[in-house]
């Protein structure tokens, strides 16, 4: 058996490589894929619309997982801690704003 890592090409079109912005997602499951919805939300806006979804198998998910962790940290280790955003004058909410990524959850 040859345990030679394969190299993969990786294409990227010029309509990929604009990318798209989301500042939400909704992430769901089964037992055989997760599902992650990417949402742009606007404020003053009161729907969104799903910008782009991918599915996933658990064992991806969970790679994505590490993968995200890892670069976060290398993140934080040139720039500094990415910390929570608050509002200066207490916005409203007592003094804390939802976390979009985690339902019903706060930064």
């Amino acid at each position: 058996m040859d345990n030679q890592q394969q190299e993969i090409k990786i294409e990227l079109t010029p309509e990929v490589a604009k990318g798209i912005y989301s500042n939400l997602a909704v992430i769901t499951h089964g037992a055989n894929e997760f599902f992650i919805d990417f949402i742009t939300m606007a404020p003053n806006m009161p729907g969104a619309k799903v910008q782009s979804r991918i599915i996933m198998s658990p064992e991806n998910a969970k790679n994505l997982l590490g993968a995200l962790m890892e670069n976060v940290k290398k993140y934080e280790s040139t720039f500094g801690p990415i910390l929570p955003k608050r509002p200066v004058n207490n916005g409203g909410n007592n003094g804390e704003i939802p976390n979009p990524f985690i339902m019903g959850g706060k930064a």
